[in-house]
């Protein structure tokens, strides 16, 4: 693909990101009204989370998120929600400026909520601290408290992640707690409870889903092609990806087209559904290892020992979710 094209591309993307906000009227949640102060800035709050493990049904345990609403946050009207996921041995803090989604460049109109696991890390690998149903009933009383506290558009939340935190973003997919959300976008993920093994479970809330995956060919913490990775057994992403394209379209209505770019590093999977278009999307970068990708460089790209590569991932991201809302 020619620069220019490329160029055209992700500016196409980047327009149908700022317009996540303007695409639509809608009924806003019980927060609508409710004036914040010092929009456009990062802040940080906890939660007290019922125990889904204690016998006691009292029993809550605190855990913390970060919030940023666009500078011209307007009380009064509703907002796109973005979650999102850290990787390992990480916070929420260093996922929101790894990615640069809250700048205005991504997100502009979009509420960007940025969760932290519990030692570092999110359910589903055997190093996790918190379980399954403790991460799942986090995030459900956070979307309440979103809901409550903010002028959300509740057609339009949406979940992205990186490494155990794309793993996470998948088992949201695969529990009820996934009818929140319109989509979800994973970066580098590590998918420990959806590896094709007895133990997996997923059970779509709903289908279609809309599912993008971005991925490092050259990625030997989350190889491509699968096997035993730090937290488990970890699925071959073409089997991953073929499992959620039946999920989605049981019916044989699947189709399916594919691009090369980049002097052939960059290879771009989209599959249809009859009129769900493009509702699962891959991206592999043949030479990206386990990293965000992005067109600057970034944290994880220097942790990964490599440069910027030749996609955007937020910009991708976000166009991504552009184009979906929640049925």
């Amino acid at each position: 693909m020619k620069l220019a094209a490329v160029s055209l591309l992700v500016a196409s993307a980047l327009a149908t990101a700022v317009s996540l906000s303007e695409s639509r009227a809608t009924t806003g949640s019980p927060g609508c009204g409710t004036s914040h102060w010092f929009n456009g800035i990062t802040q940080y709050h906890s939660v007290d989370v019922p125990s889904p493990t204690s016998a006691d049904p009292n029993h809550t345990e605190s855990r913390s998120y970060s919030i940023h609403l666009p500078s011209s946050y307007d009380a009064k009207k509703p907002y796109p929600v973005v979650l999102g996921f850290h990787g390992s041995s990480s916070i929420g803090l260093f996922f929101e400026l790894d990615t640069g989604l809250s700048g205005g460049k991504y997100s502009n109109g979009t509420i960007m909520v940025y969760p932290s696991g519990l030692g570092g890390a999110w359910a589903g690998a055997n190093y996790s601290t918190a379980s399954i149903p403790q991460d799942l009933a986090f995030i459900s009383t956070l979307l309440d408290e979103l809901r409550n506290g903010w002028c959300v558009d509740d057609s339009r939340i949406y979940a992205t992640g990186m490494s155990i935190g794309a793993g996470f973003v998948n088992t949201l997919a695969c529990s009820p707690v996934g009818d929140n959300f319109a989509a979800f976008a994973m970066g580098s993920g590590s998918f420990y409870t959806d590896n094709g093994t007895p133990t997996a479970s997923c059970t779509p809330a709903r289908t279609p889903l809309p599912i993008l995956e971005i991925h490092g060919g050259s990625d030997t913490d989350v190889p491509y092609a699968g096997g035993q990775g730090e937290g488990g057994v970890e699925p071959a992403i073409p089997d991953w990806l073929a499992t959620w394209t039946a999920r989605n379209c049981p019916n044989a209505q699947l189709t399916n087209t594919t691009e090369t770019l980049f002097d052939g590093d960059v290879h771009h999977t989209t599959w249809s559904c009859g009129a769900a278009t493009g509702v699962v999307e891959h991206w592999k970068v043949d030479d990206m290892r386990h990293c965000w990708a992005s067109t600057t460089l970034d944290f994880s790209q220097i942790a990964a020992g490599q440069g910027p590569t030749p996609i955007d991932g937020s910009t991708l991201v976000m166009g991504f979710f552009a184009r979906w809302v929640k049925p």
